[in-house]
């Protein structure tokens, strides 16, 4: 089992960036004071969550791109978790709110300038795998603050 915490929680009225809060209750259908423009690809239960590391934010930095906590639209940034187990499946529990990750996200032209020469397949899961962000499903609602701990579940919690 692979602990860390929560090191930024992400909200927006639609689009990125998004700016950082304290702390945001959580409902099956997403953070609240969250929203997104494109509900096509973005949002709805299934996708209720982005969720991505500060890890791979940190390296993506040292190789030279723009990218930050929010930028990508992740509405959760974590550390300390081994991020080559963050997979569709995975049950994980971020402060009192448990999800179920779901996919991978696919990178999209809106965070294309988090990433030189606006190269946003950077992330992409196909192209790189480990360094997608993921969507999760909520399983029980709750409330989720910066510092709160992130543990991944066994089955059945």
């Amino acid at each position: 089992m692979t602990e860390g915490r929560v090191a930024f929680l992400n909200v927006s009225d639609g689009g990125v960036p998004k700016r950082a809060v304290e702390s945001a209750d959580v409902t099956r259908d997403g953070m609240r004071g969250d929203r997104q423009r494109n509900l096509k690809f973005h949002g709805g239960r299934d996708r209720a969550l982005c969720i991505w590391s500060l890890e791979r934010i940190v390296a993506l930095r040292a190789e030279g791109h723009p990218v930050a906590a929010g930028s990508t639209g992740e509405n959760v940034t974590v550390e300390g978790v081994d991020w080559a187990e963050m997979a569709p499946g995975i049950l994980l529990r971020l402060g009192s709110v448990v999800a179920e990750l779901t996919e991978y996200t696919k990178p999209c032209r809106t965070i294309a300038g988090s990433f030189r020469q606006g190269r946003s397949g950077r992330i992409s899961q196909k192209a790189h795998p480990g360094w997608s962000r993921v969507y999760a499903r909520v399983l029980e609602e709750g409330r989720v603050a910066v510092g709160d701990p992130v543990v991944l579940l066994e089955p059945g919690r």
